[in-house]
């Protein structure tokens, strides 16, 4: 299943990466910039987030319409995304549509018009992304949530901003953060699928060599203390919804898989301790499930559900009863190998997409990290012990070092 992985690094230092995958026609590229929402100016949170829509109305060489068409009309896609500590423009096409890509990226990412007009017309757009997460209590809570634990440091920024920091950004601050940050140095380009490493650096150096070098986007401070306790927000809406967190080291870090394990058993799906006990057998949530973010600095990992109005006590006791048990046994051994056998199933299955595998390619090569071939994917799950699994357990699920939001009519249940 892996593929061959090659890197080179651009004179101007953008970072070139591949990986080959045998038996499919197509192939995803894209351009990862070191600039999301964590790294936003002091004041005007959403910067990253609305350049990244900006760019789309428009470029030296492209209309909007044209940049919409330019790759659709090929069979092939394009999208981008912002996230805590970079920004993706990525697409998808037949393989020997790969120049056209590469162009089209490339015209994105270097020569956006960044009209007044088009920062007007995408700070509505965002105004309505915004009004949407304020709709989706679920969406919210986890907003809310990241907002309060970490205390007013970037990673709990919202990554869309408020509107009162979108409104304050102009057309002039989004050219001086396209100018400080989409360089040489910020820059990966990655291909995953089928293609070829030396004609991709050949086309990558055609329309992205001649970008100023620059220096690097600083990275995120070093985060304080998370907050802790029980906190409520009332909310008019039909459910209470609660999500419980805790810090974990950064993504880096080599407690990270023991914590991946950890998170599956305790709700990554149907046999997960979580799903059996407050769905199956208390019938106290219709979701509810475990979920992690690593970032470059720190990391977050924990479980959300939604309930009843009024059922919060009940539903909070039984998350502390699963997770006091995880943390004051681990896994016992047949669980242990099971979660594993899941774990590595999911990775890998997950891994068979050309797009999966570039966002991977790319999370590496931003991170700074050193490549793991899929192939040692699942040596890396084995090497975790059942000692490993304990201790991490022990901390994560220790109700002293977490932070527990809860969204909805009622009050804090049981704090």
């Amino acid at each position: 299943m892996g593929g061959l992985h090659r890197s080179t690094s651009l004179g101007n230092g953008v970072q070139v990466v591949t990986e080959t995958m045998t038996g499919i026609r197509s192939v995803a590229a894209g351009v990862w910039v070191r600039q999301g929402a964590a790294l936003d100016p002091a004041g005007l949170g959403g910067s990253a987030h609305l350049l990244e829509h900006v760019v789309f109305r428009g470029t030296r060489r492209r209309s909007r319409r044209r940049i919409a068409m330019a790759l659709e009309s090929l069979g092939g896609s394009l999208n981008a995304y912002t996230a805590r500590e970079h920004t993706g423009f990525e697409a998808r096409v037949p393989s020997r549509h790969l120049p056209a890509a590469v162009d089209v990226l490339s015209d994105l990412v270097r020569d956006p018009l960044l009209r007044n007009e088009d920062v007007e017309h995408e700070r509505k757009v965002v105004f309505e992304e915004i009004a949407a997460v304020e709709d989706t209590p679920e969406d919210l809570v986890f907003e809310l949530h990241a907002r309060r634990m970490w205390g007013g440091h970037p990673y709990g920024s919202p990554i869309l901003g408020t509107r009162e920091s979108v409104s304050a950004i102009t057309a002039r601050d989004l050219a001086a953060l396209h100018r400080r940050t989409y360089t040489g140095a910020n820059l990966v380009v990655a291909a995953a699928g089928d293609v070829d490493h030396d004609p991709f650096v050949e086309l990558v150096d055609r329309w992205f060599g001649g970008i100023d070098p620059a220096r690097g986007t600083d990275p995120v401070a070093l985060p304080p203390p998370p907050g802790r306790g029980v906190e409520a927000v009332t909310r008019d809406s039909a459910q209470l919804h609660i999500v419980l967190g805790h810090p974990t080291p950064g993504q880096s870090h080599p407690d990270r898989y023991a914590l991946i394990l950890l998170s599956s058993a305790l709700g990554g799906g149907m046999s997960s301790r979580l799903f059996q006990r407050i769905r199956e057998e208390l019938a106290l949530a219709y979701s509810v499930y475990s979920y992690q973010s690593f970032y470059r600095r720190a990391g977050v990992c924990g479980s959300y559900l939604g309930t009843r109005p009024g059922f919060g006590p009940a539903a909070l006791d039984a998350i502390r009863e699963v997770y006091g048990a995880l943390g004051r046994e681990g896994l016992p051994g047949e669980e242990f190998r099971r979660t594993k056998e899941q774990v590595k199933g999911e990775i890998l299955l997950s891994l068979e997409s050309s797009v999966a595998r570039v966002h991977r390619l790319a999370g590496f090569a931003l991170a700074g990290e050193p490549f793991i071939p899929v192939d040692e994917l699942p040596e890396r799950i084995d090497r975790v012990s059942r000692n490993d699994i304990r201790r991490v357990a022990s901390e994560v699920m220790d109700p002293r070092s977490q932070y527990i939001l809860c969204l909805g009519p009622d009050g804090p249940p049981g704090g």
